[in-house]
């Protein structure tokens, strides 16, 4: 062979080599990246197939609360969601542009691509037929969804346009049985196949103040107030120093280290000197955690709050959790506050429920979890979610310290509202203020068990149509908290 024809093949040979490595990285490495862009244009053909696809259902018990119908366009099948404002932030939407909750971290499942299913795909392209999504089962109470929606959307004693969350879970698997944010959308209305329309009510959803699409449970974080004094009770009694009938500061009012700024108790019975502690978590009185704050230091009241979970995120069956905080670098002034949850303390409900859980499940907070099966088109389970154990956040005995609290607050505290004949109920209150111009926010969280069957609960309410002396955590969280705790134990 000639120098010309040996260096032409020679050249030929390595556009050929360039080529198949070219369509290698394309067709192998690159492959998922260009699926999971579907969103963009430049994947038109995707995003089109993808949208005809007919997705699994999302279920609660056997019910689906997502699921799709043939239709009679182009796009083969329309995602339809059942109950669509009381499961929005749960489901997500999945639409021509976007995937949001369930629908977005269960895609692979729910759209038939997850590895999983790779015998279900491989007898539908031998049969000719279009791949079928799997079904995701979530851990969701059905009773209980529809205590906390009702609590939040149908209470008269709150009025229109409630800004606020309910989270409950399960305390010794963490599976979460309600989680419900107000105000909510229909995701029926980003599903659609009239894609003009999709983009106005996109708009409009992202452009309004009130954030309907943002899931409170998990991505508002507000301060906590006085359901914090559970951490710092917690960091107290781990010290080995406290138990619930130890003395603790009480007293009218408590002067802030260094400063001349008194703090007072809104005139509840916190004694003249020294008082049990059960009594100060009762009347949830300020002197006390915030002289125990002071007393423990940041160090360890950022420890304790660690270990509930603060400064962190464990669920990840949804996007985008927020971490709950305690902050850092804080001069005695700024830690006593923290005690009772306020300086720059912040926390989500789902933070706060779990806090609760650990409490009821002997110090221990299990890793909450919303996904409980995932099963093929045919129904056989391929995964079963186990629960797992994030941290021991305190001891059995701290724990059951803090639970005959909770108790004696619910039973003669600021907590009486969430009283439950012949059950074990423990609560307790906060009311914790924003900026100058904010509604105080009020919370409550609390736990139930009865015959082996538990159940913890946190409510947010950040907006209501009340004044700042009208609002108050028992009054107007407590009974929604009661009536997703009856709704599971019954």
């Amino acid at each position: 062979m000639n120098k010309p024809i040996r260096t032409l093949s020679i050249f030929c040979l390595l556009l050929f080599l360039a080529l198949l490595g070219n369509v290698t990285y394309v067709q192998y490495f690159k492959a998922s990246d260009y699926n999971d862009a579907a969103q963009f244009p430049e994947n038109r053909r995707v995003v089109e197939a993808a949208f005809s696809r007919e997705r699994g259902a999302i279920l609660v018990g056997r019910t689906p609360i997502a699921e799709s119908v043939p239709s009679d366009d182009k796009y083969e099948f329309q995602r339809q969601y059942a109950e669509p404002l009381m499961y929005a932030h749960l489901t997500g939407y999945f639409s021509f542009y976007n995937q949001t909750g369930i629908e977005r971290t269960q895609n692979g499942v729910l759209s038939g691509e997850d590895d999983r299913l790779f015998v279900s795909r491989l007898v539908d392209l031998v049969n000719n037929a279009s791949p079928k999504g799997g079904s995701v089962k979530l851990t969701i109470d059905e009773d209980a969804q529809q205590a906390a929606y009702r609590g939040l959307f149908e209470n008269p004693q709150l009025g229109d346009n409630v800004q606020g969350a309910v989270v409950a879970i399960e305390p010794d698997t963490g599976k979460i049985l309600a989680m419900v944010s107000s105000p909510s959308f229909d995701p029926n209305e980003l599903a659609s196949h009239d894609l003009g329309a999709v983009d106005k009510v996109s708009k409009a959803l992202s452009d309004d103040p009130e954030r309907p699409l943002e899931n409170r449970a998990i991505r508002r974080d507000l301060p906590p107030g006085s359901v914090f004094k559970l951490v710092t009770a917690a960091a107290a009694i781990e010290t080995g120093n406290y138990d619930s009938e130890a003395l603790v500061p009480g007293g009218s009012s408590y002067t802030l280290p260094h400063t001349t700024t008194s703090i007072g108790n809104g005139g509840r019975n916190c004694g003249s000197d020294k008082i049990p502690l059960t009594q100060a978590m009762e009347n949830s009185c300020n002197t006390t955690f915030l002289a125990l704050a002071n007393e423990l230091g940041q160090d360890k009241m950022r420890a304790q709050a660690e270990a509930f979970g603060f400064n962190s995120t464990a669920l990840t069956d949804l996007p985008n959790q927020l971490k709950s905080t305690y902050p850092t670098d804080l001069d005695d002034a700024q830690t006593a506050m923290t005690g009772m949850g306020q300086f720059e303390v912040r926390s989500t409900p789902i933070q706060m429920a779990m806090v609760v859980a650990g409490i009821v499940n002997n110090g221990v907070v299990m890793k909450p979890y919303v996904v409980d099966e995932v099963n093929s088109p045919d129904l056989d389970v391929l995964d079963k979610a186990e629960p797992r154990e994030l941290s021991e956040a305190v001891s059995s005995d701290t724990a059951r310290e803090l639970r005959k609290m909770m108790v004696n607050t619910a039973e003669r505290g600021t907590a009486k509202v969430a009283r439950i004949p012949g059950v074990e109920v423990g609560a307790k209150t906060g009311t914790a203020e924003g900026c100058d111009a904010c509604n105080n926010y009020a919370w409550f969280v609390s736990y139930a068990t009865i015959d082996g069957r538990s159940v913890a609960v946190a409510v947010m309410l950040e907006k209501v149509n009340l004044s700042n002396s009208q609002i108050a955590g028992g009054a107007l969280a407590g009974p929604i908290a009661k009536d997703v705790m009856e709704a599971v134990i019954d």
